[in-house]
């Protein structure tokens, strides 16, 4: 009779992975055992295979460990894509959202959201923003939206 194989009842694999990724301190901590193992004599082609990453992910990691040090290891801030909104665009939705009601640009509503703000913006600059993105320009800006409040400054 064979052996019973162990299994992972309380969630699927996937959503462990998930967890992994975003624990920065599990993060580095594999990479660096990586480079460990690289450091022992290991082969990062043999490696990339057992655990399932590109081998060119862990040369750059040795790489930039050599380099920078545990400094290297952790993830970079992406240099992303550039806005499409100004900084002076985005101080007059500032000035918008805290200073003026939306019923002067014929909105049926007291308080600014962020849909309506979406809609403002789309008629005003020609840009199209989701509801999400909205929230986040409005971040960048010191304005932070609660339910019962509606939009405020952050202090």
């Amino acid at each position: 009779m064979g052996k019973s194989v162990l299994k992972v009842q309380r969630s699927e694999a996937g959503e462990i992975k998930k967890l992994l990724n975003t624990n920065d301190a599990y993060t580095v901590g594999v990479r660096l055992y990586l480079v460990y193992l690289v450091a022992l004599g290991h082969s990062s082609r043999k490696l990339s295979e057992l655990h399932n990453i590109s081998f060119k992910q862990i040369t750059n990691w040795v790489h930039r460990f050599e380099q920078d040090g545990i400094e290297g290891l952790k993830d970079r801030k992406g240099r992303g894509r550039r806005s499409a909104i100004s900084p002076e665009q985005l101080n007059r939705i500032q000035e918008l959202v805290l200073k003026e009601p939306p019923a002067n640009y014929g909105f049926q509503s007291e308080k600014w959201t962020g849909p309506l703000l979406a809609q403002w913006i789309k008629k005003e600059y020609g840009l199209d923003y989701k509801k999400a993105q909205i929230y986040n320009l409005l971040e960048k800006v010191g304005i932070a939206f609660e339910k019962k409040a509606g939009l405020i400054l952050k202090v």
